[in-house]
């Protein structure tokens, strides 16, 4: 008994550093866009915790985890249904980690943070209307349903070699960047993105510090996110797992920081930014089964994917504000490969698995995400109109300022 109530202790603390990183993700996003548009997107950001928690409440749960089912779609019923034991107590034999409760709450906060990475791609064109209904669907049934595959004991799961994924680096960050990738491509770039000729235009942030503070909190947030996923409070578990989380987050920082300073003779901050949250993202996938100097790798390798991602997004024309792209799919996609390249697990079918398990989430997102936007796209139209855009999704879908008192001029 007291060893559950230390783990369940520890699982709970790990809840709230998760839920701490919507308060990361909403610095991020606003200080990496323009202020005319920052009650836009902390709306954005609170629906979606809110709605998406209400969402996993009523049918996410139970789609994730539906207990024995064909290995592809499976639902246990609405609602959050507890087991007791024969005294109608909750029945604390339900995981020696953790209680009913504490499960449904840790993984609740899992299920908000797919769709806040699209919020950041999207950001500063997308009508908040389109964007909500949106939500509802991905959140609500897209993301349970590729989560159960894996990690509600799925056909990834029963893989002669099964697709190992610990925190989510494909089933959480890949889940939102194929849906933001999607998003972008079917939106359009913010006017003044690109010149006449394709080359991409800087559109400064309006605050950089708030961005420097996103990041931070999203680093601590991440000893909640991949040390809850050993999903008790093992002390070799847990400390190695905040151990190469925060290394490769420390080479993410380092080598993007260097290889950007290398192509572009400058020290770019929100570079270096990027590159420590490329290096949390990548180290996801397996942050249980790598040593410290296989971390350091993987997030090295990270921080350089960043420069050369959000390079190749400009180059393709997608207009990203934040880099969710290159950040949570390109990384996303990276540290789930690695997985079968470093660490313990490491051998030519683990590669092959894990590739197999990339493969079937970018199909099953890039399906999902297109129908959803698409037929938004087509009815109701999910951008905003020029004259909006212009000047600010505050004043037109919010009717108020963040920062009523201090202008800036803006184009």
């Amino acid at each position: 008994m007291e060893i559950l109530t230390v783990n369940n202790v520890w699982m709970m603390i790990c809840t709230g550093l998760v839920f701490f990183m919507h308060l990361g993700f909403s610095f991020l996003e606003i200080g990496l866009t323009r202020q005319k548009n920052t009650i836009n997107i902390l709306f954005k950001n609170i629906f979606i915790i809110t709605v998406g928690l209400l969402l996993y409440c009523l049918v996410g749960f139970n789609l994730m985890y539906p207990g024995e089912f064909n290995g592809f779609l499976g639902f246990a019923g609405f609602g959050l249904n507890a087991p007791l034991n024969a005294e109608g107590v909750l029945d604390l034999t339900y995981n020696e980690g953790y209680t009913y409760w504490t499960d449904f709450l840790f993984q609740g906060m899992f299920a908000a943070t797919a769709a806040t990475i699209v919020s950041g791609a999207v950001a500063e064109r997308i009508k908040i209307g389109p964007f909500m209904i949106f939500v509802l669907l991905y959140v609500g049934f897209v993301y349970p349903i590729a989560g159960s595959w894996k990690w509600g004991g799925g056909f990834l799961q029963t893989l002669e070699t099964p697709f190992y994924d610990f925190a989510g680096s494909t089933l959480v960050h890949s889940v939102g960047g194929w849906a933001a990738l999607v998003a972008v491509f079917l939106l359009g770039s913010r006017i003044g993105k690109f010149d006449e000729n394709g080359k991409p235009q800087a559109i400064p942030g309006h605050n950089v510090p708030l961005a420097t503070a996103g990041v931070l909190i999203l680093w601590l947030g991440w000893f909640g996110f991949n040390g809850g996923s050993v999903l008790s409070a093992d002390p070799a578990l847990t400390s190695l797992t905040l151990v190469t989380t925060s290394l490769a987050a420390a080479a993410g920082g380092v080598f993007a920081f260097l290889v950007s300073t290398l192509m572009y003779k400058n020290y770019d901050l929100t570079m270096f930014l990027n590159g420590i949250l490329g290096g949390l993202v990548g180290i996801t996938a397996g942050a249980d089964v790598m040593s410290p100097t296989d971390a350091i790798a993987i997030g090295a390798i990270a921080g350089a994917i960043i420069v050369f991602g959000v390079a190749l997004v400009d180059k393709l024309r997608l207009d990203d504000p934040v880099g969710a792209i290159a950040v949570h799919l390109i990384c996303g996609i990276w540290g789930t490969l690695a997985v079968g390249i470093f660490g313990s697990l490491a051998s030519g079918a683990q590669f092959v698995s894990q590739l197999i398990g990339v493969g079937s989430y970018a199909v099953f997102c890039i399906i999902t995400s297109f129908i959803i936007l698409f037929v938004l796209k087509k009815t109701v139209g999910i951008r905003v109109s020029e004259t909006e855009e212009i000047e600010g999704l505050d004043p037109h879908e919010h009717g108020m300022s963040a920062y009523p008192d201090f202008r800036l001029n803006e184009h």
